[in-house]
């Protein structure tokens, strides 16, 4: 599907201006300047009652005036008005559907699932893209041969959409980015990948909920290399509610878990030594050890079960 022009889409409500809602990016021609087609994107949007920021996300996804394009929404059964928003902007969307699902992880491996594009990315329910940003990407791509994922800057915002600070990426390679924020980091609605790397390493970890995307992009930087420009892709929202603001250290205990996992075990005894202290402070270190334990033995049981089948 070619991306829509902003003439066709619902009309944007009386106090909306600007980028996504009276705004749109310029629509591309159907081959790139080399004279080879657009790759086919796919975007998935896992949302669960987000209704009051919906609507921005849809948009801005529409409005990037991307000629070849399949935009996938899972919603998690939402109790609020976010059927209506996706049921307004259905006509445009590749499939979407509305039902319980195992979490964020889950719904993102299950809209993937229905995906054809050589191109993967997804776009969370309170974050939107920038006007031109796939354009931008897939440049990027043409320009860095042999690359597995292509990545650029990111505006964060607060709940409102006023921009807080500019955060430029830091790509690296698996043991840099298993060092998270310090050695490599990356917004993840500014990011697209390699749709065959994504399934070679196995998709996304669907017992994680804070760091699945880390774990992705450790995984795929083991694949090959990322690319990176410091222009704008995305704006990412900032606020109380987000599940990362709200349990760091729930956070902090996966970061020490996929290190382990994927080889690590000096990064993560370190962050195990800061996590705890934290938690000494801040949390009840009985339930950071409770979590901690579950998730380790749930793993060990999947490699048992691997070796089992070998």
């Amino acid at each position: 599907m070619r991306c829509p022009p902003l003439f066709e889409l619902p009309p944007a409500p009386f106090d909306k201006f600007g980028w996504l809602w009276t705004e749109e990016s310029p629509q591309l021609p159907n081959t790139m300047p080399c004279g080879s087609p657009w790759p086919l994107i796919s975007i998935v949007t896992p949302s669960f009652n987000q209704g009051q920021f919906l609507e921005e996300t849809i948009r801005s996804v529409l409005l990037q005036g991307y000629p070849n394009i399949e935009y996938i929404i899972i919603d998690g059964g939402s109790s609020d008005n976010s059927t209506e928003i996706i049921k307004k902007y259905e006509p445009w969307l590749t499939y979407w559907i509305s039902e319980p699902d195992k979490g964020q992880a889950h719904a993102i491996n299950k809209g993937l699932s229905h995906a054809t594009g050589k191109v993967f990315g997804w776009l969370n329910s309170d974050d939107y893209f920038h006007r031109s940003a796939l354009r931008s990407l897939i440049e990027l791509r043409q320009n860095n041969p042999g690359s597995i994922a292509w990545v650029g800057a990111c505006q964060d915002i607060d709940i409102y959409g006023r921009p807080l600070r500019w955060r430029s990426p830091r790509v690296g390679n698996k043991k840099q980015f298993g060092n998270w924020s310090r050695d490599a980091w990356i917004a993840q609605p500014s990011c697209l990948f390699d749709a065959k790397a994504f399934f070679d390493v196995g998709k996304i970890d669907e017992q994680l909920d804070f760091v699945l995307d880390v774990d992705l992009w450790m995984r795929l930087a083991e694949y090959g290399n990322f690319a990176s420009k410091n222009k704008i892709i995305s704006y990412e929202r900032m606020y109380s509610k987000t599940k990362t603001r709200k349990n760091i250290p729930m956070q902090q205990a996966e970061h020490i878990l996929i290190n382990f996992k994927l080889g690590q075990p000096e990064v993560a005894q370190k962050r195990m030594a800061e996590c705890m202290t934290f938690a000494l402070d801040a949390w009840p270190f009985r339930k950071l050890l409770r979590y901690f334990i579950k998730r380790s033995i749930s793993w060990i049981w999947q490699c048992f079960r691997r070796l089992c089948k070998l």
